[in-house]
C-alpha cells in the first residue's frame, strides 16, 4: 500500500451499514448480531480500505508496574496493518501485523498475529471504526544462511529429524489470545478513540496527521501445547529469549494494547491484499526491513530507548542448543 497521506479520498463511498437506529453503533457498539467471519474468505468482496499509517504499540516491560515509565511505547512499520470494507462500510477483513527480532543479526524469530476471526463497521464520514476480532500469535525460526548462524551445531538436528520444530510457519509456536481480564473471551473489541487506560508520550501521537482513530487491548494466553514434550520445552525457551529481547511484549498476562492512526481512505487492491502476508515475511526474511519502512525503537515514555539484557539473552540462547543437544 502506498503513502496515500494528503491524497484526496477516492470516490464510492455510499455508506449505510449499519443502519441508523442499529444497536450495532456507538454508543451501544453490539455487533454480537453479525456472524465472526473467517479473515480470507471474502477478499471478493472488498472495495475500500483504512490503512494504519501509524501503529502505535504499549506494553509493560514490568507487568502490573505502577509507574509509568516501565511501559514501552513502540511505532511498528507503517502500513503493517489495514481495515478492508465494502463501499456500505461492513468490514470483512483485517491484516494485521508480521514482525522480525533478529539475534545477533542471524536467527530471525518471527512474529505474526492471524486474524482467525473478524466482524465489523466503518463509517468514512464520522470517522468511526466498530470491529470485533479473534486473533493468534504465531512464532517461527529462520536464519540468515550466509551468515552461518549461532544455531549453525543444532539446526539440521532440528530440521531434519523426527521432531517438528517451530522452524516454519506451518509448526509455529502458537499463541492464545483474549479480551482483556477475561481469560473466557476469544473475541476482543476495536473501538474508536484511543486507549484510556494510559497516557501515551507526545512521540507517540499523531493528531494532526490522521484521518481516524481506534484502539485495542489484548491479554496474551499460554502457548498451545504440541505433541511432544520436547517441542515444547524448546517452545517455551524461545519465547522466553522473545520475550527477553522485546521486553516481555509476549509474556502471559500481559496486556498488548494498540492505538491505531488512520490516513484517508483508499481503494483496494484484491490480489495485492491477498498476497501481504507473503510479501511482508519474505521481506523480513531476507532483507532484515518491512517493505513500507521500519519502525522505531521500543522507548519508554520519557523517550530512553528500551536495552534488551544482552547477558541473559546471551544465556538463553546457550540453553536452547544445551537443550537440543541433550535431548536429540
Amino acid at each position: 500500500m502506498q503513502d496515500n497521506q494528503n491524497s484526496p479520498i477516492p470516490a464510492g463511498w455510499v455508506g449505510g451499514f449499519p443502519p441508523a437506529g442499529s444497536p450495532m453503533l456507538y454508543p451501544t457498539r453490539d455487533l454480537s448480531s453479525l456472524p465472526m467471519l473467517g479473515n480470507m474468505d471474502n477478499i471478493n468482496f472488498l472495495q475500500r480500505q483504512l490503512g494504519v499509517r501509524w501503529p502505535e504499540f504499549s506494553w509493560e516491560t514490568e507487568k502490573d508496574s505502577p509507574i509509568n515509565t516501565k511501559r514501552c511505547y513502540q511505532q511498528f512499520a507503517p502500513y503493517i496493518s489495514r481495515a478492508g470494507y465494502t463501499d456500505e462500510g461492513r468490514v470483512y477483513s483485517v491484516i494485521c501485523p508480521q514482525q522480525g527480532v533478529w539475534i545477533k543479526d542471524e536467527i530471525c524469530i518471527n512474529v505474526e498475529v492471524t486474524v482467525t476471526g473478524q466482524r465489523g463497521w466503518v463509517n468514512e464520514v464520522t470517522k468511526e471504526i466498530a470491529i470485533d476480532m479473534t486473533v493468534e500469535g504465531k512464532i517461527w525460526l529462520t536464519r540468515d544462511k550466509k551468515k552461518g548462524g549461532i544455531f549453525n551445531d543444532i539446526w539440521a538436528f532440528m530440521e531434519y529429524g523426527p521432531f517438528k520444530f517451530p522452524l516454519d510457519k506451518e509448526h509455529a509456536i502458537r499463541v492464545t489470545t483474549h479480551k482483556q481480564n477475561d481469560p473466557t473471551q476469544p473475541i476482543f473489541e476495536v473501538i474508536h478513540g484511543l486507549n484510556p487506560e494510559f497516557e501515551n508520550p507526545p512521540f507517540a501521537l499523531h493528531e494532526a496527521e490522521a484521518f481516524a482513530t481506534a484502539f485495542l487491548a489484548v491479554e496474551i494466553g499460554a502457548i498451545k501445547e504440541t505433541k511432544s514434550s520436547l517441542v515444547d520445552g524448546f517452545n517455551h525457551l524461545i519465547m522466553n529469549i522473545f520475550n527477553l529481547g522485546s521486553g516481555n511484549m509476549l509474556q502471559p498476562g500481559n496486556t498488548l494494547s494498540w492505538n491505531l492512526w488512520f490516513t484517508e481512505p483508499a481503494l483496494v487492491n484484491k490480489e495485492e491484499w491477498k498476497n501481504h502476508a507473503n510479501f511482508w515475511r519474505d521481506s523480513i526474511d531476507i532483507h532484515h526491513r518491512s517493505p513500507t519502512g521500519n519502525g522505531t525503537d521500543a522507548r519508554y515514555f520519557d523517550g530512553s530507548t528500551f536495552n534488551p539484557e544482552q547477558n541473559a539473552i546471551d544465556e538463553i540462547v546457550q540453553d536452547i542448543i544445551d537443550y537440543v543437544k541433550k535431548h536429540i
